[in-house]
C-alpha cells in the first residue's frame, strides 16, 4: 500500500545523514589511535593488536548483512537510528573496560552498528535525491566520513597524551544523542514508503541478487568491496601504529597522521565533482589506481617527507575511491533488494577487513618489513580495479529501478 512521503531539502537530508556518518568515522578513526595507546599501556604485541582492528570488522560484516537486510523491511530511517544508538553506546561502555577479551567483545557490538549505518545511509541518500546529482551528493555524503577522522585524529592528539584513551572512547557515547534527533528530523526514504513493505523473503532476495540479472553486478561489487576494505583496514587501521614502529614517538605519530588524514576531504571533493562528468566506472578505478601507487611508495618510503606525501596520497585515493563506491553500490538494484544488496556487498567487504589488520599484525610479528605488506595491499586493490573494468556498468545519472 502506497503512503504519502515526507519530503526534505537534498542539503538537509545531506547534513542530517553526513552528521551520523561523521560519527561512524570518528568511531572507526579513534580506533586506531587507541590501538596504538592501548599497545604501550597493556603490552600487547602485533597479534593482539591486529586482532583489535579485526573483531571490529566481524562485526561490520555481521551488522552490513543483518541490518541492510532489515531495512529493506521496516525502513531506512528506522535501521540508520538502531544503528547509531548500538555503535555509541559500545563503544562508551569500551572505555570501562580493564581486561582484551571485554574489550574486544564490546568492539564486536560497536562494529555490527557500524557496519548496518554505512550501507542503509547511503542507501536512504541514494532514493531521496534526484538521477542528475545522486552520484556527487553521495559522494559528498562520504566527505563527512573524512571530517569524523579529523575530529578523531584531534581527539588523539589532544585528550589521549594527557586524559588516556578512555576518556576518548566516552566522547564517542555522545553521538547517541543524535539518534533521538533523528527520529523528530529525518523522513525515510520516499522510494522505500511509496513501495511499502516488499513481499520477498531473505532467500528470495538472495536469489534475485545472484539471479541472471544482477549477478555480473554482485560479483563485481563483492570482489571491489573485498579489496578496498581488505586494504584500508589493514593500512589505515595501522598508521599511527606504523609510525610509532618506525621510530616516531606516540605524540609526534598522531601528529603526522593527523596531517596525512587533512588529505581526505580534498580526495573526497575532487571524486564528487568528477562523479557525473567522467562517470563511477572511471573514478573508481582511477582512485583506486592511485591508492595502489601511494600505497606501494608509502611502503617503501624511508624519509619522513616521503612517509607524509606518501600518506598523504594515500588518504587522498583512497577515500576518493570510498566515496565512488558508496554512490555506485546502490545504482546495482531496484528498490525491494537495494538495501540487501548493498549490506552483502558491504558484509563481504568487512570479511576483508577481518583480514587485514590480521595480516599486518602478523607478518610484523614474523619479521615481515613495511614494503612487502604494503605490497600486498597494492595488488589487492588491482584486483578490485580489475573487477570494475571488466563486470561494472555505468549508472551515471541513470533513475534507479
Amino acid at each position: 500500500m502506497k503512503t504519502k512521503s515526507k519530503t526534505i531539502s537534498r542539503n538537509k537530508l545531506l547534513g542530517l545523514a553526513g552528521t551520523g556518518w561523521m560519527f561512524d568515522a570518528m568511531d572507526v578513526g579513534i580506533l586506531s589511535f587507541v590501538i596504538a595507546a592501548l599497545a604501550v599501556e597493556w603490552h600487547l604485541g602485533p597479534a593482539e593488536m591486529g586482532w583489535i582492528g579485526s573483531v571490529n570488522s566481524i562485526g561490520m560484516a555481521v551488522g552490513a548483512l543483518g541490518f541492510g537486510i532489515l531495512a529493506d523491511r521496516i525502513g531506512r530511517k528506522n535501521v540508520f537510528m538502531m544503528t547509531l544508538m548500538l555503535f555509541s553506546v559500545a563503544s562508551g561502555l569500551s572505555a570501562l573496560t580493564t581486561t582484551l577479551a571485554a574489550f574486544l567483545a564490546l568492539r564486536f557490538l560497536v562494529g555490527a552498528g557500524l557496519g548496518g549505518e554505512l550501507p542503509v545511509a547511503s542507501t536512504l541518500v541514494s532514493e531521496s535525491v534526484a538521477a542528475h546529482e545522486r552520484g556527487r551528493v553521495v559522494v559528498l555524503l562520504e566527505s563527512f566520513w573524512a571530517a569524523g577522522w579529523l575530529v578523531a585524529a584531534l581527539i588523539a592528539y589532544f585528550i589521549i597524551p594527557d586524559f588516556g584513551w578512555r576518556v576518548a572512547l566516552i566522547i564517542t557515547a555522545l553521538p547517541a544523542l543524535y539518534a533521538i534527533y533523528l527520529r523528530r528530523k529525518l523522513p525515510d526514504s520516499p522510494k522505500f514508503v511509496e513501495e511499502g513493505q516488499p513481499q520477498q523473503s531473505v532467500i528470495e532476495k538472495l536469489k534475485t541478487l545472484w539471479s541472471k540479472k544482477y549477478v555480473r553486478r554482485t560479483l563485481m561489487l563483492w570482489i571491489v568491496w573485498f579489496t578496498v576494505v581488505f586494504s584500508y583496514y589493514g593500512m589505515f587501521l595501522w598508521l599511527p601504529s606504523v609510525m610509532v614502529l618506525k621510530g616516531f614517538t606516540l605524540i609526534k605519530s598522531f601528529k603526522y597522521v593527523l596531517i596525512m588524514t587533512l588529505a581526505q576531504l580534498p580526495g573526497y571533493f575532487t571524486a564528487a565533482w568528477l562523479i557525473e562528468r567522467a562517470g563511477r566506472k572511471f573514478v573508481l578505478a582511477a582512485y583506486l589506481i592511485g591508492t595502489a601507487a601511494s600505497a606501494a611508495v608509502f611502503g617503501n618510503a624511508d624519509t619522513l617527507t616521503l612517509l607524509l606525501v606518501s600518506g598523504a596520497f594515500l588518504s587522498f585515493f583512497n577515500l576518493g575511491a570510498w566515496g565512488a563506491l558508496y554512490a555506485y553500490s546502490p545504482e546495482q538494484y531496484p528498490t525491494a533488494i537495494r538495501a540487501t544488496g548493498s549490506g552483502m556487498a558491504a558484509a563481504v567487504g568487512r570479511i576483508g577487513g577481518i583480514f587485514g589488520p590480521l595480516l599486518v599484525g602478523s607478518m610484523l610479528a614474523s619479521g615481515q618489513g613495511f614494503g612487502l605488506i604494503f605490497g600486498i595491499f597494492c595488488g589487492a586493490i588491482l584486483i578490485g580495479v580489475l573487477a570494475v573494468v571488466l563486470l561494472g556498468t555505468e549508472t551515471k545519472q541513470l533513475e534507479l529501478e
